[in-house]
């Protein structure tokens, strides 16, 4: 097992489906077994509610954007510069807002 800075090496990265599509980013992260000797990372938390933590307008966010999506870490397949996921956005629920946007900027050329 690797070991990772969390807070350097995963934190605010790009998330990065099976098909290479940029999908969200690593807002915060779920920690189990941290009364052990060996915590780890269960899932990561994109968008809503994950924002919380982030100041005032963090808290804004989070209160109007519902609850966040939570990706098991089991679906990490690489940690780099991004974080590249074993599956397609759709799949584990990512990039839905991308989907939405593009809808109404699509018409845009060059968009």
């Amino acid at each position: 097992m690797t070991d990772i800075d969390l807070g350097l090496g995963v934190l605010d990265h790009q998330l990065v489906d099976s098909d290479g599509r940029n999908c969200g980013n690593v807002d915060d992260l779920e920690l189990v077994g941290l009364d052990t000797e060996e915590p780890e990372v269960a899932e990561i938390l994109c968008g809503g509610n994950a924002w919380r933590n982030r100041g005032f307008f963090g808290r804004i966010a989070a209160a109007l954007s519902g609850n966040a999506t939570h990706v098991p870490w089991a679906e990490v397949a690489e940690v780099s510069s991004v974080v590249t996921l074993k599956r397609p956005a759709k799949e584990l629920r990512l990039g839905r807002g991308d989907d939405r946007a593009a809808k109404l900027i699509d018409w845009i050329p060059g968009a």
